[in-house]
């Protein structure tokens, strides 16, 4: 009641009556559709105020637009603009937005081409997109499974440790690239806490769920988690490409498929690490790949179709915190041999990270 009423008060007096030099003004570009002859940008106002968009240009020429629901977008709120323009496949092209205010706002489409629209066929691409980057490539790791399974003893410790180097990795690169993503959302959506958010609580609840299982990890419900972590980052890798092709950046998305090919084959090889011991069934191997590698199937779906900026850093940040945990699990798994063989240990992690950091080179 005290807080209430110092905030009535200071409202009651006018509040700040500083000015700023320059009006604050933000926007969001969160989806970017080409059709035939037609450019639609899909925005959100970021500003602490409503925002209105007077012209824009394209190729340094001022072209007429529509925007609805209405010409004021209110903070926060959402606004579709439509272009007519000629645009030409392929071509790239620098779009600027001007306020009423003279404040520019930038976007691109570096390589044009027609988006595709929700129907069977695109669905049917998409599905064909994800099954390429995340199902074959992590199939094509647990492949390996019957040559793991003649390693010695040493030999899995350092398997296992070259899994927790991928999950690692994984994990960085998927808090990065949440930062990246948190960076286009606004201010108001804070992405970084958002990042944080995602992180902790998945973390904490993977957490929960293992130490409900027991005290002592076991191998076939490690490899389930790992299964489950590889494909919430698989879900945030099929965001990004999807996204890619929403915004009409087909070589790009392409680029990501290939690159994202190469480096998922270490995932497999990452799941079947901890019952490389065991004897699991080909159905429990089967369904482990569908975990692990099916969700990028509906992050293409999602990414392409209904792409949301601020649902992409929590999917990314999901995922981060996943594979960390399932990190984490994992050295649990092993903590008795690590006092004894160390530089093992140590050389699994550092040739886990290095191999994806070299594989990533193919994508970033």
């Amino acid at each position: 009641m005290l807080l209430a009423g110092v905030i009535a008060a200071f409202l009651a007096t006018g509040g700040l009556k500083v000015q700023p030099a320059a009006p604050i003004e933000s926007l969001v570009f969160e989806r970017t559709l080409v059709k035939p002859e037609l450019i639609e940008l899909h925005v959100r106002n970021t500003s602490p105020q409503e925002l209105t968009i007077a012209q824009i240009n394209i190729r340094d020429a001022f072209v007429p637009f529509r925007l609805s629901p209405g010409p004021a977008i209110p903070r926060l709120g959402r606004a579709v603009i439509t272009i007519p323009y000629p645009w030409v496949q392929a071509e790239a092209y620098q779009i600027r937005l001007f306020s009423s205010n003279s404040v520019p706002f930038d976007t691109a489409i570096e390589a044009a081409a027609e988006t595709r629209q929700a129907d069977t066929a695109t669905l049917g691409g998409f599905t064909l997109i994800g099954i390429y980057v995340g199902v074959i490539p992590v199939f094509l790791g647990i492949f390996w499974y019957p040559a793991l399974r003649k390693l010695g003893r040493r030999a899995f410790l350092w398997l296992m440790s070259l899994t927790i180097g991928l999950l690692l990795f994984l994990g960085i690169d998927a808090a990065s690239e949440a930062l990246e993503a948190a960076a286009a959302i606004g201010g108001p959506f804070q992405g970084v806490g958002l990042i944080g958010l995602g992180i902790v609580t998945t973390f904490l609840v993977l957490a929960a769920i293992a130490g409900r299982q027991g005290q002592e990890a076991k191998p076939a419900r490690i490899a389930l988690m790992i299964a489950v972590g590889i494909g919430l980052h698989n879900l945030g890798e099929g965001l990004a490409i999807g996204a890619a092709y929403s915004i009409g950046a087909a070589a790009l998305g392409t680029f990501l498929v290939i690159g994202f090919i190469l480096q998922n084959i270490t995932e497999g090889l990452g799941i079947i690490a901890p019952i490389v011991r065991q004897k699991p069934s080909l159905g429990l191997l089967a369904s482990l790949g569908l975990i692990g590698g099916a969700p990028a199937i509906v992050g293409t779906w999602a990414g392409g179709l209904v792409y949301s900026p601020v649902l992409a850093v929590l999917f990314l940040s999901i995922g981060a915190g996943a594979v960390l945990e399932v990190a984490y699990e994992i050295a649990r798994l092993i903590r008795q041999e690590a006092p004894r063989q160390p530089f093992t240990l140590a050389s699994g992690v550092v040739a886990g990270m290095a191999v994806l950091y070299v594989t990533g080179l193919l994508i970033k």
